[in-house]
């Protein structure tokens, strides 16, 4: 099956339209082939998964969906229903799920049963993330959508047997934050818009983490960093997060340190990071040398990036927290 999710050897250097590109020259081949891309249309690069890579050739070559529009229809309607294999919050288990996403109504929504009225959730265009996820999910089509419930960020994790499928819910999602993003910001461009669509984690990985006290043991903990939000969980394919950390910048009082402060005890990793806010400190530990190197260097990233106005209102939110 073309479309489907096996890892399958790379068949389409055998497309005609594939042979035709490499006579025609790269140029050339770009101004057919990709001649109607939509602005919102992701355009996967070395560093994505494999599989939306090749989805991303198949578009092109196999598909010729930038050449007529109406094959764009799956992910340009506005309007996308079908049934995705949804991870359970509480058993782990994958059950078939039926998912509506309408820009009308500003949300994409899951229902438990095929004839229930109302959805089980409702997430909002406006704080919905999707990205894949493959290694984390297993599945070589493994979506993780995200979004904000109560300002609280919750996990919802999704696969479809057939790459395509997957592609075009990705997508589908991405031209909905695109058009909610042109309303909400009438003068801002697309390439302004655009990085704004979805977001892959800047890093992922388990560090240990101790309590407030910082007496209480260090515990090791699955740890996401999503733009500014350090979320860390017990286990990496939970739907909630135990806790949340808002990483700030420098001009207000945000730094990252190497180590630990001295009197600090109860840490099996010897590899410490400490990050100073307004209000305390928390400390981590690495596993590594190479693992405390990479989150550092996230981390800084982050805190030397200037705070846009909407952050210090989620700043606010964060302090305010139970």
């Amino acid at each position: 099956d073309e479309g489907s999710c096996i890892n399958a050897p790379e068949r389409w250097l055998c497309f005609p339209s594939f042979q035709l590109m490499a006579a025609m020259g790269n140029g050339a081949a770009k101004a057919k082939y990709e001649q109607k891309v939509p602005a919102f249309y992701y355009r996967p690069t070395h560093s994505d998964c494999k599989m939306l890579r090749e989805q991303w050739i198949r578009a092109k070559y196999e598909r010729n969906e930038f050449e007529f529009i109406e094959k764009q229809e799956p992910y340009s309607a506005g309007y996308r229903e079908g049934f995705l294999w949804k991870r359970g919050r509480d058993n782990g288990q994958f059950l078939s799920r039926k998912f509506v996403l309408s820009e009308r109504e500003g949300a994409l929504k899951y229902f438990n049963k095929q004839d229930a009225r109302d959805p089980k959730a409702v997430m909002k265009i406006e704080t919905l993330n999707a990205t894949f996820q493959p290694a984390k999910i297993g599945n070589p089509c493994g979506l993780q959508i995200t979004y904000l419930k109560d300002n609280s960020t919750r996990n919802i994790f999704v696969y479809h047997s057939d790459a395509k499928e997957m592609v075009d819910w990705f997508n589908a999602i991405r031209a909905a934050r695109f058009h909610y993003l042109q309303v909400a910001f009438p003068g801002a461009s697309d390439e302004e818009l655009v990085p704004k669509l979805t977001r892959n984690f800047m890093k992922e990985g388990f560090m240990e983490k101790t309590g407030p006290k910082h007496t209480e043991g260090f515990k090791k903990r699955w740890f996401t960093m999503d733009d500014r939000r350090l979320m860390y969980f017990k286990d990496p394919l939970d739907a909630y997060a135990r806790g949340e950390v808002f990483i700030g910048s420098k001009e207000n009082s945000y730094t990252v340190l190497s180590g630990l402060p001295p009197t600090t005890q109860g840490h099996h990793w010897n590899h410490g990071i400490t990050i100073v806010t307004p209000d305390r400190k928390f400390l981590f530990a690495c596993e590594t040398e190479a693992e405390q190197r990479d989150w550092i260097a996230a981390f800084q990233r982050v805190i030397n990036r200037p705070m846009r106005p909407q952050e210090y209102a989620v700043e606010a939110h964060f302090k305010h927290k139970p």
